[in-house]
């Protein structure tokens, strides 16, 4: 997630620096053919053109619309996961107690269980943090140059680190090697937490009725889990991606076609509209305005330029918020999110300070 107010303009054109290259090319290319070779038939009605504009905007702003709601929808999930993590650490500390004890354990003993019982759901947000920084097949920012060169400068937790280092000290070893053996090792964690709630209810540390309590607090756990798996795991229509994509480069090439006619007319109206003014004056600004006017069919350059790259660029706004999951730099923030969760219920049970972690680093203004 990006914590600045605004992108600079330096960061934008380096991000579609490839792009505005191919868009230079594209429109340089036809206006030589039509200026220096003479090919004056090579241009296209503007009115044809102009209709496919409008019909790739409209295409854009509803793929924009999709991405848009699928990382919302995201943030929205994780967000019922920070405030699931918070009830559920109430409930540990209320409900597991000496009450119906057939042992009456310390407070020390209490607490120990009510901190496994953290330990191991802190276990299940990094499994679920690895399982949605998998890369997938039609995840392409990561793999772009653009994105490759951002990824430089930050740092990545869940592919710096496997999930067996980040287990360390969350899970027994016993626990980690079950773990590690499923395939869906986030939903073995909540298993392992509800095999454990149930031994606490036949022992009496949890009442029955606070077991059933907790455990809706771990079947809305997997609710949530099933919310991000589904959004990482169906991507948006590939039919419309592709498609959305030849459209807009459709647009682009036929652009300066339609372009040079008009600016040329435009050139034309110039260079008559000067002859009223000779024999000119000896100011070179006539002189000037005459040239500009023969030369006017140049502007097709900048201006097709710019058209393109307005339209790629949103475009590329709507791809790269696809994924909300890929760690890139408008991503949901599921690893600072999960640190804030961390110290937050570590707290709530009284654990010390000094096996608290300190908050995810912020790097280059950005949260992962």
């Amino acid at each position: 997630m990006y914590t600045k107010r605004n992108y600079s303009l330096k960061q934008i054109l380096l991000w579609t620096r490839k792009d505005i290259f191919y868009f230079v090319i594209l429109s340089t290319v036809p206006v030589i053919l039509y200026t220096v070779f003479r090919w004056y038939w090579l241009h296209l009605p503007w009115l044809p053109i102009s209709l496919i504009g409008t019909a790739v905007a409209f295409i854009i702003g509803f793929k924009n619309n999709a991405s848009y709601d699928r990382l919302w929808e995201a943030r929205k999930v994780w967000g019922g996961i920070v405030n699931t993590s918070r009830s559920l650490t109430i409930m540990l500390n209320d409900y597991v107690n000496n009450e119906h004890a057939k042992k009456i354990l310390s407070d020390q003993e209490l607490f120990e269980i009510r901190k496994t019982f953290i330990l191991r759901h802190i276990a299940w947000m990094s499994s679920l943090r690895h399982a949605l920084r998998t890369p997938k097949s039609w995840e392409a920012e990561p793999r772009k140059k653009t994105g490759i060169d951002y990824r430089k400068h930050l740092e990545i937790r869940e592919q710096k680190y496997s999930l067996e280092e980040e287990l360390k000290g969350y899970l027994s070893e016993e626990e980690k090697d079950y773990v590690l053996s499923k395939k869906n090792k986030q939903a073995a964690c909540l298993n392992l937490q509800s095999k454990h709630l149930s031994a606490l209810k036949t022992e009496g540390y949890v009442w029955e009725f606070a077991h059933l309590e907790i455990e809706k607090m771990f079947v809305e756990l997997f609710t949530l889990q099933g919310k991000v798996e589904r959004i990482k795991n169906f991507p948006y229509p590939r039919q419309f991606a592709t498609l959305n994509k030849f459209f807009v480069w459709i647009f682009v090439i036929l652009l300066p076609f339609g372009m040079m006619n008009e600016f040329d007319k435009i050139g034309i109206i110039i260079v008559e509209s000067m002859e009223q003014y000779k024999p000119y004056p000896n100011s070179g600004f006539h002189y000037l305005i005459e040239l500009m006017g023969h030369y006017f069919v140049w502007f097709t350059v900048p201006f097709s330029v710019i058209i393109s790259w307005v339209f790629n660029t949103m475009e590329r706004v709507g791809e790269a918020s696809e994924n909300p999951f890929e760690g890139e730099g408008n991503d949901v923030p599921i690893t600072t999110m999960s640190r804030d969760i961390e110290i937050d219920i570590r707290q709530m049970i009284g654990d010390h300070e000094n096996n608290i972690p300190k908050p995810e680093p912020e790097k280059f203004n950005t949260q992962l």
